[in-house]
Parts: C-alpha cells; structure tokens; sequence
C-alpha cells in the first residue's frame, strides 16, 4: 500500500488563489512538477522565492554558505510570541552565542544520560496506550511531551505544570496559522502583527508556565540541589567566548523552542511511523520481533537497527518540518539564473524526500532502502533535521527517543488501519494527519 500524499494544485493558479491555498496547507498548495524540478521560481509584487531541489544549491545554502543565507524573518514573524529570540529565529552572533552554550548539553555521552528518562516515557507510553480504536497521533504527542518533561526538567508529564504546559501547546496548535500575514508582506517592525488572539493568549500562557519552572530551576541550582538534567546543564553553561550564561528570560525562549521542536517534531514522526506500520504488516512484525529482546541499559540501541531505519523511512515520507527558509544577502547565480539580495530561498525536505530523481520509488514506504540505495540518496536528498550549522543539535536525540518508543509500542501492542479512515498529511506546525490517524490497537499475548 502506497502511503497517503496530498493531492497536488494544477500547475497554474492565480496569486490569491495560491496565498489561500498556501495558508490552509503549503503542501497540496505546490504542483507535482516539483517533485522532479531541480528549481522553481514564484514571483509576487512583495518578493521573489526559489524553491531550490538542486543538491548542489542545497549544499551552498546549508552548508558551504550558510553565513550568506540567514534563517528569513518572513517566515518566523507567525512563531514571535511563543519563541521570542529562540535558537529557532535568529541569526549571526546572537544566534552563535545560544548555540555556544546548547551545544554541549546534547553532545557525546549525553545521548546515555538521558537514557533512562526515555525509557521510563517509553513504559509510560505503553501504560496510558488505549484499545480499540485509538488516535495514536495524540498519544504519540502525549509520549513525546513526557520525554521532554523527563529529560529537560526531571518531571513526567503527569506533573501539574507539565500537564498545563501540554494542554495549552494543543490550543497554540490549533490556533496558530502556518503564516502570518507579515511572511507575504514586508511590514515596518512597529506595524500589528495581527496574531489570532487564542494564538497571543495559549503563548503567554505557556511562557508564562515556563518561565516559573526556569526560575525553580534557576534556584535549585543556587541552593546545590538541582538534578543533572538537560536544563541544569544549559542554565550552567557559559559562553565559552563571551563567558555568559544564558539568564531566566533567554532561558524561556530556548526552553520554549526545545518543546516546539522536541515535542512536536517527535510526535509527528512517531504517529506517522505508527501509521506507516499498521499498512505493512510484515514489516510490523519485523519490528516487534526485533524489540521483544530490548533491555534498559544504553547498549540495547545497537539491537534496533531495522527499527531505526523504520523511524528513519518514516522521516523521509514524513518530515515533520517541510520546507526551510532562507534569505539571500548578496546577488546569486541559482542555475544560471541571477538572484537579488533579499529573496526567499526554500529549501524543502517534503520534495527532497519525494524527489523523483534521487530516490528510487519515491513514494513506497520501504525501510530496507536504508541498508542499500537510501544511504546514497541521503547524502543529496535527506534533511529531517536540516545540514550544517543549523542542524537541529537535538537530532541525535531525536533519533534515539523515536527507536526506543517505537520498539516499546509495538512490543507491547498490534497497530492495525482501520477502514475508510486514511489519514491526508497537511502541514500547519508539523506535517499532521488532518483529522489524525486513527488505528486499531490491540495488545499482544506474545509480549
């Protein structure tokens, strides 16, 4: 079974149309040449923007140039009164100085720190897992929310803030668009960003929740009591060159992104993965053949390598951030075609993943691709968490929480479709299932 994609729009619309379509769900707004285009360009009276599938543009723009495309402003102006000056949105030295201090919290041997608290999110995953019919996208954003909890803060998600926390980022979902209006026109800084007011309320919640937790935080480890935990390690690194730590309001910003990019980004992956499980049922029992022998210590992750590359195909056909975008600061040469300083640069992992010219079928869930052709076809076309400088640092990270959830949901239960209810991808935050993904769960006997 081929797994769902959104319907292309024809190849020509016209430029409201198009604005409509891209702010109900910018992937059935783009046209299905672009799954085997190298380049395209979109033109409007505000801007100009190059959709760039070429890997070698790609490499420029990511990795051999980055200081020459910085993150555009267009795009994060929606994401402002959650994120602030996160990691997330800025650029040049501000940007240097957070990952100077970020860095080292997900490096090495932490990876077998946070161990552990995945394992024990993974057992609780498998406690609060439903039978019967079961939306497994919500359980899977529960799941990757108490990693989150348990890894960055020492607390489970039963915890009364985590839980506020939780319930308040699916309201910001629900109430965020993918755009706001500032990401089409080039608006004057003191000009209303015209946020939704749920959009404007769930935030300052939110960043008000986080912001209390920090500043415990902040006096745990001045009283000697603080848990070695990923906000211990970041509150208590300095700048190497500056020597300045990161204070409680850069802290709320940071810690903010780590939930939206941690939380949400997971969950994605890991409901997709579910899904994609549940329609190839020989590869499902592969995967829960492979975790009937998993053990908590570190050392088993090297036994789910076929469940990894699950994850990992599961990415590919899904990932949970679909297009990137960057902004040109002086003139460019885009395949024989001149740029000028200031245009949008998309990169999109959605056609990189799909591409036609760098994937043998492209479209077919085959996990196996990762063990021959796909290894290849990564090194031009696979970028779930970006490529260089701005790789998400949390990737690594990322990596270990999918395998090790998915092994523990599929040891202990059967995922199976349920008719007439296919899920259609859209992107708002992440690539979602637009109305979720519906399987029926059953628990194993043989487990």
């Amino acid at each position: 079974m081929t797994p769902p994609k959104p319907e292309p729009r024809a190849d020509k619309v016209s430029l409201w149309g198009y604005l409509r379509m891209f702010r109900r769900d910018i992937l059935s707004a783009q046209p299905q040449r672009l799954y085997r285009a190298w380049m395209a360009e979109f033109r409007t009276t505000f801007f100009r923007s190059y959709l760039c599938n070429d890997p070698a543009l790609v490499r420029r723009v990511l990795e051999e140039r980055p200081a020459d495309f910085p993150k555009s402003g267009r795009v994060t102006e929606g994401l402002l009164p959650l994120l602030g000056r996160s990691v997330f949105v800025t650029n040049g030295e501000e940007w240097l100085h957070q990952r100077r201090i970020i860095d080292p919290a997900f490096e090495g041997g932490r990876l077998r720190e946070a161990f552990p608290a995945i394992w024990a999110a993974a057992e609780a995953a498998v406690a609060r897992m439903g039978t019967g019919e079961v939306e497994v996208e919500l359980a899977a954003s529960h799941a990757a929310a108490d990693v989150i909890f348990r890894t960055l803060f020492s607390i489970p998600i039963e915890d009364k803030v985590a839980q506020a926390v939780f319930h308040e980022f699916r309201a910001y979902q629900r109430s965020a668009p993918i755009l706001n209006l500032a990401a089409f026109l080039p608006l004057p800084r003191w000009f209303p960003r015209l946020h939704r007011k749920a959009t404007l309320r769930s935030a300052k919640v939110i960043r008000g929740l986080i912001t209390g937790l920090t500043a415990d935080r902040a006096a745990a480890i001045a009283a000697g009591t603080a848990p070695q935990d990923l906000a211990t390690k970041i509150m208590t690194t300095p700048d190497p060159v500056t020597g300045a730590p990161f204070g409680t309001g850069e802290m709320v910003d940071q810690v903010a992104i780590f939930f939206l990019a941690g939380h949400e980004t997971s969950a994605s992956a890991l409901g997709w993965a579910l899904y994609l499980l549940a329609t190839h049922p020989e590869v499902h029992e592969r995967v829960a053949a492979e975790a009937a022998g998993i053990r908590p210590e570190f050392a088993t992750m090297g036994s789910l390598r076929f469940t990894r590359d699950v994850f990992r195909e599961a990415l590919r056909l899904y990932p949970p951030v679909p297009m990137m975008v960057r902004e040109t600061t002086v003139v460019e040469d885009f395949r024989g075609r001149a740029v000028k300083p200031g245009a949008q640069v998309v990169i999109s992992p959605w056609h990189l993943h799909r591409h036609e010219r760098l994937w043998d079928r492209p479209d077919e869930f085959d996990p196996d691709r990762w063990a021959g052709e796909g290894k290849e076809a990564a090194r031009d076309g696979y970028l779930p968490f970006s490529r260089g400088a701005r790789v998400c640092p949390g990737a690594g990270f990322a990596m270990l929480e999918g395998t090790l959830l998915l092994a523990h949901l599929v040891r202990a239960f059967r995922f199976e479709a349920v008719p007439g209810k296919v899920p259609v991808p859209v992107a708002h935050l992440t690539v979602r299932a637009k109305d979720g993904i519906w399987l029926r769960v059953t628990r194993r006997t043989d487990g």
